[in-house]
């Protein structure tokens, strides 16, 4: 099974970097893209309380020479300039090396939209995190429901499928 397979590569790539899944799991690497901007926090309760619940990403997705290439969103998604779009589902994480960062990732991509760059995109790694974490207090009764965004830098890593 695939996946089962990958599972052993997501540990190979949270633990030694980005050559791992290509040499682990043959696949090619499409991009490499900075992202600056936003995790968006709702303070909501839960079956053990309120707290600071991660609702989406909101970042500027730049290319290696520092040009707008797209953005990051909701779903978790992608989108690039040219419409093309993927939706990726988280299959492994890690605490990154920095702390006070949120974790790197490996997700795999789940839809696709539009025909362009991002269009054969298989998985997604997230690496070298800067900050997003959730905010570590001011949710409560009064503030249910209220948004809060913390800055966040990360790179994504688009591998074919």
């Amino acid at each position: 099974m695939k996946l089962r397979n990958f599972a052993v590569v997501a540990v190979c790539v949270l633990a030694t970097g980005l050559d791992a899944l290509q040499a682990n799991a043959g696949r090619k690497q499409l991009i490499e893209l900075r992202a600056i901007g936003a995790q968006v926090y709702t303070c909501s309760p839960s079956p053990s309380g309120l707290g600071w619940r991660l609702k989406a990403a909101e970042a500027t997705l730049l290319d290696g020479a520092g040009a707008e290439f797209g953005r990051h969103f909701a779903g978790p998604s992608w989108q690039a300039r040219d419409g093309s779009t993927v939706v990726g589902e988280v299959l492994a994480s890690d605490l990154p090396p920095q702390p006070g960062s949120i974790p790197w990732v490996l997700l795999r991509a789940k839809s696709h939209s539009g025909s362009g760059v991002l269009a054969s995109v298989g998985y997604i790694v997230r690496i070298r995190t800067e900050g997003g974490l959730a905010p570590a207090n001011g949710c409560d009764a009064t503030h249910t429901g209220v948004e809060r965004r913390v800055p966040y830098t990360a790179f994504y890593v688009f591998f074919t499928d």
